[in-house]
C-alpha cells in the first residue's frame, strides 16, 4: 500500500470513496424508480399513471449518479475501468438498452392514443426490468472476479432476479409513502411479495463473496474482526424484521386512515441496502477487480487525478443540490396525472 500521506496514496481512496457514494445514490435513488417501473404490470389503468407520475419529477435526474460514478471509474481509474467494461459488456449493453427503452416509453406514453398506451406500459416495464437484471448480473460477475464458466453466470443470473427484487421493494416501499387509495394496498402486497428474495440475494451474496477469496474470508472471519463486523449482518437481519412487522401492520392502519408508520418500510430498506453495500466495499477493499487490481494500481496519474478532482469539486455539488432541491420540492403525496 502506498504512503497515504502522498497525493500517490490518498487520491485514489478519495475517488474510490466518491465512487463509491455516487454508485449508493445512484442504487437507492434509480433502485426505487426501477422498482416502480418494474410493478407497473401490476396496477390498472388509472392507477398506473399515479405510479408514473409518482418517480416523474425524479427519474432522470436519479440516473445522473450513475453517469458520475461510471465518469469517475473511467477518468480516475482508467486501467480498471478497461478490464471491468470488457468483462461486463454484455450486462453493460443489455443495461444501456433497457435505459433507453424506459426513457422513450417514458415520453412516448404521455403522447400516444389511447390504443396505444399499453403498448408503451409494457415497454416501459420491460425496459425497466432489462436494466434491473442486468445490474444483479454485473454485480455477480463482479463478486466472482469475472470467473468464467456456467456457475459464476448461474450465480450472476440469480442475482440479478435478486436485484429486480430488490428495486421492487424499493419501489413498492416508495409508493406506500407516496400513494393513497387501493395502490397503496395494492403496494403493501407488492413489498411483501418481493422482500423475501430481496433477503435471500444479500444472503447469497455474502456466503459467496468470503468463498471466492482466501484474502476476504480471513478479513471478516477472524478472532479480532468478527466481533467488530458481526453487528453488520445482525443490523440487517433486524431492519428485514422491521419491515415485515411494519408490512404486517400497515393494511389495517391503512384502512383505518391512519398513515402513521407509511415512511419506515422504505427508510428500513435504504438502511438494508446501505448495509449490503457497506459489507461489500469492506470485502472489496482495496481491489477494484478481485484480487487482481487494486485502486492505486488502477488509478492515473497523481497530476492528472488532482485535475479531476478539483473539477468534481464543482460538479458533485451542483448535483447534491439539485437533487435535495427537487425532492424538496415535489415531496407529498403524488396526485393523479393529467397531460394538458
Amino acid at each position: 500500500m502506498p504512503d497515504l500521506a502522498t497525493p500517490a496514496g490518498w487520491l485514489p481512496v478519495v475517488f474510490l470513496v466518491l465512487m463509491g457514494v455516487a454508485m449508493l445514490v445512484y442504487v437507492v435513488l434509480d433502485g426505487y424508480d426501477l422498482g416502480v417501473g418494474i410493478l407497473l404490470r401490476g396496477g390498472a389503468d388509472a392507477e398506473k399513471d399515479t405510479m408514473i407520475a409518482s418517480i416523474g419529477p425524479f427519474w432522470d435526474a436519479n440516473e445522473t449518479w450513475l453517469v458520475l460514478g461510471v465518469g469517475i471509474l473511467l477518468t480516475a481509474f482508467p486501467l480498471a475501468h478497461g478490464v471491468i467494461l470488457t468483462s461486463l459488456y454484455l450486462p453493460v449493453a443489455l443495461m444501456l438498452a433497457g435505459l433507453i427503452l424506459r426513457g422513450v416509453a417514458f415520453d412516448f406514453r404521455t403522447k400516444a392514443q389511447a390504443h396505444h398506451k399499453a403498448l408503451w406500459d409494457r415497454a416501459f416495464f420491460g425496459g425497466s426490468l432489462l436494466a434491473s437484471v442486468a445490474q444483479g448480473v454485473m454485480l455477480g460477475l463482479t463478486i466472482v472476479g469475472f470467473a468464467s464458466g456456467w456457475l459464476p453466470w448461474l450465480f450472476a443470473l440469480f442475482i440479478g432476479a435478486c436485484l429486480a427484487a430488490g428495486y421492487s421493494l424499493l419501489g413498492a416501499t416508495w409508493l406506500i409513502m407516496k400513494t393513497e387509495g387501493e395502490l397503496q394496498r395494492k403496494a403493501v402486497r407488492w413489498a411483501r411479495a418481493s422482500l423475501w428474495l430481496t433477503a435471500l440475494g444479500i444472503a447469497a451474496v455474502s456466503v459467496v463473496t468470503p468463498l471466492v477469496s482466501p484474502r476476504i474470508f480471513d478479513k471478516w472471519f477472524t478472532l479480532t474482526t468478527l466481533p467488530l463486523l458481526a453487528p453488520i449482518p445482525l443490523a440487517t437481519a433486524l431492519l428485514f424484521f422491521v419491515v415485515d412487522r411494519t408490512l404486517r401492520r400497515l393494511p389495517l392502519r391503512l384502512a383505518q386512515g391512519n398513515e402513521y408508520g407509511a415512511w419506515v418500510p422504505f427508510g428500513a430498506t435504504v438502511g438494508i441496502f446501505f448495509l449490503a453495500f457497506y459489507g461489500l466495499a469492506y470485502s472489496l477493499f482495496p481491489y477494484l477487480v478481485v484480487d487482481r487490481m487494486t485502486i492505486w494500481q488502477a488509478a492515473a496519474a497523481p497530476e492528472s487525478l488532482m485535475i479531476i478532482l478539483v473539477g468534481a469539486l464543482f460538479v458533485l455539488p451542483t448535483i447534491v443540490g439539485y437533487t435535495i432541491y427537487a425532492y424538496r420540492v415535489f415531496w407529498g403525496k403524488t396526485r393523479a396525472l393529467s397531460y394538458g
